[in-house]
């Protein structure tokens, strides 16, 4: 089996649009994750250097209120700002919530929506902290999107090397025993955390050829790394744990600089050992739990041919006829829902003017229910993709609730069940389907009968 436009907008992208038409090939797929990005354009979220300078903003008004040299109503006003700084990161978030949504409505380029989602659940990340924990949104804007179409590696530097990243994997508190910051704080010291996802999560895999050795020397290697508010990214150098770290049995360091920690990330992008992981990893999201071995290998050859060139690998796994076959995965939650709203046409002059209360209610509630709050993943390693986790009963109930729902919420009476089965699975919607469709009492039942079909649930 090969190309077919249909799986190529519902295997590969966030659904059928009874307005925007399928890509007609694999090349038409592949330029849609090279070209401009037009969805960031139109739909637009804050860049995390933009972000950031409400963190400091925050951290001032924080001091403010802590301080006896000013007036006690001075201290009242610096706590009242504080909180309305973080209340509105809470609600832009939201906001940022409904523009990823309507990117992936309205996208011409569907793949290149899933490739992002997937990279920024690879590398999860969100922030601790009253302000920071908003500050997902605009992470994926500035370290994954921007690297969806270049080498892993440089994806690999970006996100790694990320504040939100830094702060998520308490990489900005970790300080080499024996650096100077070490020798004159006492209390604090090294955290392995950051060396240990990037090991087994984000190159070399769960499996992968390393030791706890591995883990405490490259941990030691990315002292330094840190960031402020103000700054954003940075390394410090009294930080840095003296002398040179092996890893992998490779010598990196001996001095206090930012070279060795990007060299040792570049090396463990390029390992062989990546090159099966990020393969498997792919093929596991867009193809299915248990891929085939001839296709994991054909993706893992293109990586390591390539330098980690990740074109070349997603079209390894596209053009490889495994990608294309069986049933497809379960969608998980968030898929549920776009490829929902996308079916429905929910248009931007329906979504753009939802407040956070709408927002709040018609999406981060729906999708708490179904088993997947918004850019909060239980761990560092992101959503499982095995099909058991997302059809338990509670997280299927809640797709029933939604989905019953959704006409009105998007203010319409909704489309005749019989001809939104094809809008929303194609002209080879099944039979079962069809006869469910014509059956219903009404159109929101037979709508929600379309979305709650098996067809409709798998990507």
């Amino acid at each position: 089996m090969g190309f077919d436009p249909i799986r190529a907008e519902t295997r590969f992208g966030f659904g059928l649009s009874p307005r925007i038409a399928p890509p007609t090939g694999i090349e038409e797929m592949l330029d849609g994750v090279r070209v401009r990005d037009e969805m960031a354009r139109r739909f637009p979220i804050e860049p995390f250097d933009e972000f950031r300078a409400r963190i400091a903003e925050r951290a001032i008004s924080r001091k403010a209120s802590r301080s006896e040299d000013m007036s006690e109503d001075a201290r009242a006003a610096a706590k009242a700002r504080q909180k309305a700084i973080s209340r509105k990161a809470y609600r832009d978030g939201l906001g940022w919530m409904r523009q990823a949504m309507l990117r992936r409505i309205e996208t011409r380029t569907g793949f290149r929506e899933r490739l992002a989602a997937f990279w920024g659940d690879h590398f999860t990340a969100y922030g601790k902290g009253a302000v920071i924990r908003a500050g997902t949104g605009p992470y994926l804007e500035e370290a994954v999107r921007p690297n969806l179409a270049g080498r892993f590696e440089d994806l690999l530097i970006a996100a790694v090397t990320h504040p939100l990243m830094l702060n998520f994997l308490n990489q900005d508190r970790s300080i080499g025993p024996n650096s100077v910051q070490g020798r004159n704080k006492p209390g604090r010291g090294l955290n392995e955390n950051l060396a240990r996802e990037v090991l087994e999560l984000h190159t070399l895999g769960v499996d992968g050829p390393y030791t706890q050795g591995d883990v405490r020397q490259l941990a030691e290697l990315f002292t330094g790394l840190d960031w402020t508010p103000q700054r954003g990214a940075l390394f410090r150098k009294k930080a840095v744990e003296p002398g040179p770290e092996t890893v992998l049995g490779k010598l990196y360091g001996g001095a206090p600089r930012i070279a060795p920690v990007l060299e040792v990330l570049r090396d463990l992008a390029r390992h062989p050992a990546t090159a099966r992981h990020i393969a498997w990893k792919l093929a596991v999201h867009f193809v299915a739990d248990q891929p085939e071995n001839d296709l994991v290998a054909a993706m893992e050859a293109r990586f390591l041919e390539t330098g980690g060139d990740l074109p070349a690998v997603y079209e390894a796994m596209l053009r490889h006829p495994a990608a294309w076959a069986g049933p497809g995965n379960i969608k998980r939650p968030i898929a549920f829902v776009a490829s929902s709203l996308r079916a429905l046409d929910a248009a931007p002059a329906v979504l753009s003017p939802w407040g956070y209360k709408e927002i709040n209610q018609n999406l981060r509630r729906p999708l708490m229910r179904m088993g997947q709050p918004w850019e909060r993943p239980i761990g560092p390693d992101g959503w499982a993709e095995e099909d058991s986790a997302w059809t338990t009963p509670q997280g299927m109930a809640g797709r029933l609730q939604w989905a019953l729902s959704l006409p009105e919420l998007l203010g319409q009476a909704g489309p005749d069940p019989r001809e939104f089965v094809e809008v929303a699975l194609g002209p080879g919607a099944p039979e079962s389907v069809r006869f469910a469709a014509r059956a219903a009492e009404s159109r929101r039942e037979g709508v929600a009968l379309v979305l709650m079909a098996p067809a409709f649930q798998r990507y």
